[in-house]
């Protein structure tokens, strides 16, 4: 740990002055990326990955240069341009990975309380640092110790100006193959494409009734987005959540941040799917809420008399206002082919950072039927479904950016942050074991750190699996097992009310 620096609000971007890049290929950083640069939001995405083998450092070298660093953004500096007002740029150069590989030598004296714990231990020594502008910002770590669920553990660590988390997760994925086939890259699960409403109602559709129903949905359309829209505009103003004993406080960007996770099955959460028509990500709302609800109702409940448990006897307050801000790129998925390709044969792929906010609004309050959560979940996120807040808040932020400057820009999104309570989102995964260079995996978790949210909850799936990662800061959320077992538990409580009333269908 003695190679990284501690971090700071911000470090001071190379500049470069006459031809000493001229040779290389240069590319303006985008407004988003530039943004990850601002002292209040240095944000940097890891990817932990449990290996069921020891990992060798040398076959990692060898295979990198021939993957990831085929990707302009992992073998470029971010430097700026003095003949263009200060502004950014990426500036292809030489990757020296001996200077961003890292294998700490572990002492067994280090492992004997818990493995486990060491290697959370390490990843939030990790978040109390920042990647050196000097070079690529990027970095790996290879953690030769054994787990509860693991042989090993690999932790990436990337800025998130080299892009968002989601495309930076598939991005790593493209460098790994199927366990079972090294020459085939994983298989993600596609989204299924909504059939429009208006087709619902099959032939009757046609004539008269089809243009009201259009002319009906649209206007559906129009006023969510102008509601939604509003609700951003006040919350960069003035409306914030309420202050739950799981909100950050002032400064909580600076907090180093501990990584917990979890794993459940993900044919639970299929099986819950099935028997109620929703989606993976609404039955991972809807226990999201549930866990929540349970644990700020222990949280709300200590040092006082306990009110209980139940939906009319608890300790939650009425009205709780809770919301996760979803930050959404709207660039279209290249997907996991299309990157490998890339690296592959040096062809182009579109890449960076193009992000709008979603506010999701959660509900905070025990149900007595467990089934309660996702109804409620599904409601909220289908009435998402029908709004165009994304693009919208995108471009509020692209004419601040505009008018008023990167810092103008940055203050917006860093107040719409620190209004709201956390942070959320639900990936797919391989369907199939992969391998990183040989190496096959046990379980993927992605998490970050450096955003003012106190909380941040990240779904991946792998094979069979779901991993439940919570980002926490501790000074606010000093039980973070607790509520990783909160949602694992309330999860068991949705699949045994479906199971014993039957809804499943095999």
């Amino acid at each position: 740990m003695e190679s990284i620096r501690r971090r700071k609000p911000s470090l001071k971007p190379i500049e470069t002055k006459g031809k000493a890049t001229e040779a290389a290929e240069e590319e303006p950083l985008s407004p988003s990326a530039r943004l990850f640069h601002e002292p209040n939001f240095n944000v940097h995405v890891i990817g932990i990955m449990g290996s069921k083998s020891r990992i060798n450092p040398q076959v990692v070298k060898e295979h990198l240069p021939h993957t990831l660093l085929k990707h302009p953004r992992f073998s470029s500096l971010q430097v700026v341009d003095e003949k263009k007002n200060g502004e950014m740029k990426w500036v292809r150069t030489k990757v020296d990975l001996d200077k961003h590989i890292v294998v700490p030598q572990v002492e067994e004296l280090n492992l004997q309380e818990s493995p486990d714990k060491f290697v959370e231990d390490y990843i939030e020594n990790l978040s109390k640092t920042t990647l050196d502008k000097s070079k690529p910002m990027w970095d790996l770590h290879l953690l030769n110790v054994k787990t509860s669920d693991a042989e090993a553990v690999c932790i990436f660590r990337i800025h998130h100006s080299l892009g968002d988390g989601t495309s930076l997760i598939s991005l790593l994925l493209a460098c790994m193959r199927q366990a079972a086939d090294p020459n085939k890259v994983p298989t993600i699960p596609g989204n299924k494409k909504r059939q429009p409403i208006i087709n619902s109602l099959g032939h009757s559709t046609k004539g008269l009734r089809r243009y009201v129903m259009k002319i009906w949905y649209f206007m559906k359309l129009v006023w969510y987005t102008m509601v939604d829209v509003l609700m951003f505009m006040a919350t960069a103003m003035f409306l914030k959540d309420t202050n739950t004993p799981i909100k950050g406080c002032p400064g909580s960007e600076f907090n180093p941040r501990r990584v917990v996770y979890g794993t459940v099955s993900l044919d639970d959460m299929k099986l819950v799917k099935n028997a109620l028509n929703m989606t993976v990500t609404d039955v991972a709302l809807g226990v999201t809420q549930a866990g929540l609800s349970i644990y700020l109702n222990r949280r709300y409940g200590e040092g006082k008399k306990d009110k209980g448990a139940t939906e009319k006897n608890n300790n939650l307050p009425m009205n709780i206002r809770l919301r996760s801000t979803i930050l959404m790129n709207l660039r279209p998925s290249v997907g996991i082919q299309a990157l490998a390709d890339m690296m592959d044969e040096n062809t182009e792929a579109k890449w960076g950072n193009c992000v709008g906010f979603v506010l999701l609004p959660f509900k905070i309050a025990l149900r007595d039927d467990p089934l309660d959560y996702l109804r409620e979940a599904k409601a909220t996120i289908d009435r998402k479904k029908n709004s165009l807040e994304a693009i919208y808040t995108f471009s509020i932020s692209e004419l601040a950016l505009k008018l008023f400057g990167i810092k103008a820009s940055s203050s917006i999104s860093h107040r719409i942050i620190t209004n709201t309570t956390m942070c959320f989102s639900c990936l797919p995964g391989p369907q199939e074991e992969i391998g990183f260079y040989g190496h096959p995996l046990a379980y993927i978790a992605p998490g970050s750190y450096g955003q003012p949210h106190a909380l941040m909850i990240n779904y991946q799936s792998y094979i069979n699996k779901m991993t439940i990662v919570l980002s926490v800061d501790e000074s606010v959320i000093p039980d973070p097992h607790q509520l990783a077992d909160d949602f694992e538990q309330s999860l068991k409580l949705i699949k045994d009310a479906v199971v014993e009333r039957g809804l499943c269908h095999e």
